[in-house]
């Protein structure tokens, strides 16, 4: 019997700790190493909105479907998995703009109801200013971040995974990649994926490999725990907020955070002030703390999933729709990696795409 396939995975957040989870379900030897806490750096600073919404082409929405699918299949496989299909009800874009995004992705088997302004205070009854016009995905849902992701790392590690704090240093190459250089010293792998969003570049670079991401900052306020305010998700022009599991409100300017500024304490005082407004009974809510995260975002907007061409041992996840992606990225990735089968839906994500 051939030995298991001995995986490092540099990261810890959403996309790393889903890959590892899938790695080690799968029977591979599964070394999870990362320099920060559970989670990662861009995971506890998103909203964290589960979805298939607009902006999307219709490979990339196929995509982000069928990973929404992927989310109870998750729950099932991972009982207490703090996830919610709570819903999102939307009026960011204009009439014209709601109405193009309704009909396309309508056809697209999205389940998107319009609604007017009573049915908006049916969905969202303490809301302040209600739309004339907006519309609601039932399907759309949350998982809390962190919570998720150290589900995934502690079912991993039970599992036979192993998790370990240290800073990667360099990708060792001996033809191809054999492992990491660490701040402990060196571990060898059959193959090593990168899955470590803002640093993944760096890392990346010590092999001569080139991603092309960009790292936005975001600012997101979250009050103190607070009674039950909003039942789902709430994206209104220029404020996205929800409420979450232990009852935080959280709030941006839209979903990936507000651009924080010259002066993050001022822009967090203001949004919150306007997040407030945004709501009745919330005389006694208070900002607890606002945060800022860097995306990691590749240029194009779209993931970058796959091995580097040209590189063999090396395995590179890194995007921006981490929540959303997280559990079919880890099955794609898990299948890829260990019997070399590509889905047909990464078939857009990898990075060769930038050197043509």
């Amino acid at each position: 019997m051939a030995a298991a396939k001995h995986v490092i995975v540099i990261g810890a957040g959403i996309i790393g700790a889903s890959i590892a989870w899938h790695l080690t379900r799968a029977g591979a030897q599964v070394t999870v190493i990362a320099d920060s806490a559970p989670g990662g750096v861009a995971t506890p600073n998103s909203f964290a909105w589960i979805n298939a919404s607009s902006g999307n082409p219709e490979p990339y929405f196929r995509l982000r479907t069928f990973a929404m699918a992927e989310w109870s299949r998750l729950a099932r496989d991972l009982p207490g998995l703090s996830l919610a299909w709570c819903g999102g009800l939307r009026w960011d874009l204009s009439a014209d703009e709601l109405e193009v995004y309704a009909a396309e992705h309508s056809s697209w088997g999205y389940g998107i109801e319009r609604v007017d302004r009573a049915g908006a205070a049916r969905i969202e009854p303490n809301l302040a200013e209600l739309p004339d016009f907006a519309l609601y995905v039932a399907e759309e849902g949350v998982a809390e971040p962190v919570a998720t992701t150290k589900a995934l790392l502690a079912d991993a590690e039970l599992r036979g995974a192993r998790i370990t704090s240290s800073t990667v240093t360099a990708l060792v190459q001996k033809g191809k990649i054999t492992g990491v250089d660490t701040s402990h010293g060196l571990i060898a792998a059959d193959e090593v994926v990168i899955a470590a969003g803002v640093g993944a570049p760096g890392i990346a670079a010590t092999a001569g490999i080139n991603l092309p991401i960009e790292t936005p900052p975001g600012l997101i306020v979250h009050s103190r725990p607070y009674k039950r305010l909003l039942n789902g998700l709430v994206l209104a022009e220029r404020l996205h907020m929800r409420q979450t599991a232990e009852g935080r409100i959280i709030a941006g300017s839209d979903f990936g955070g507000a651009d924080p500024g010259m002066d993050a304490e001022a822009t967090a005082r203001a949004l919150f002030a306007a997040t407030k407004a945004m709501l009745r009974d919330s005389d006694g809510l208070e900002l607890d703390f606002h945060t800022v995260g860097y995306r990691p975002t590749p240029v194009d907007g779209f993931p970058i999933i796959g091995r580097a061409e040209g590189m063999d041992g090396v395995y590179v996840a890194v995007m921006h729709s981490g929540i959303t992606l997280a559990p079919a990225v880890g099955l794609f990735a898990a299948k890829e990696i260990l019997d070399g089968e590509r889905d047909p839906l990464l078939a857009p994500y990898g990075l060769g795409r930038f050197a043509q």
